[in-house]
């Protein structure tokens, strides 16, 4: 079995987990996440707690148990505290703002670049040149997060595009004659 599975995933006060017939629904202060469960994974209640156990002792079963813990804990943190993405802009005239339900960019390009969020995800820009992600599903934040970065990737030159806050760009050097 899986070292991370054996570890049970505490549930915080204010949020509420069912286990239905292969489903696992999570709800708490910022939102509802619903999730499929292997068959592979059995996942049981006791007090505050969510364990997850194999149902059979396959290799398959072993590394999904892994797998639908990591998935459980994420669930449980995203309903009660959310995830949080980070990008920044780099170069000149790069820009960001938020309109409604979607990001304006300027990247350079001859047109502006709008990002329409999906349900569920908010955005905002402390400055021009950042923009947060915010959500309680983290398989979403950081796919809005990829496809807004991919729009203009940073490249090994000058460093210039959208970079994550944590992202270190290693600058080339130039070529010489």
């Amino acid at each position: 079995m899986s070292r991370i599975a054996k570890y049970p995933v505490p549930v915080p006060q204010g949020v509420e987990a069912t286990i239905s017939a292969g489903q696992i629904v999570v709800k708490g202060p910022l939102g509802t996440l619903q999730q499929t469960v292997n068959d592979d994974v059995v996942i049981r209640q006791e007090d505050n707690q969510l364990s997850v156990a194999v149902a059979n002792d396959s290799r398959q079963a072993k590394a999904m148990s892994g797998t639908m813990r990591a998935l459980v804990a994420n669930m449980v943190t995203g309903v009660s505290k959310g995830f949080e993405r980070k990008l920044n802009l780099v170069g000149v005239g790069f820009r960001a703002q938020i309109q409604g339900n979607a990001v304006k960019l300027q990247l350079g390009f001859s047109h502006d670049i709008v990002h329409q969020l999906p349900e569920g995800i908010k955005a905002e820009c402390p400055t021009q040149t950042e923009i947060v992600i915010k959500g309680s599903d983290k398989q979403i934040v950081g796919q809005v997060a990829a496809e807004i970065r991919a729009y203009r990737e940073p490249e090994p030159y000058k460093g210039k595009g959208v970079r994550y806050a944590d992202e270190r760009v290693i600058i080339k050097e130039t070529k010489k004659k």
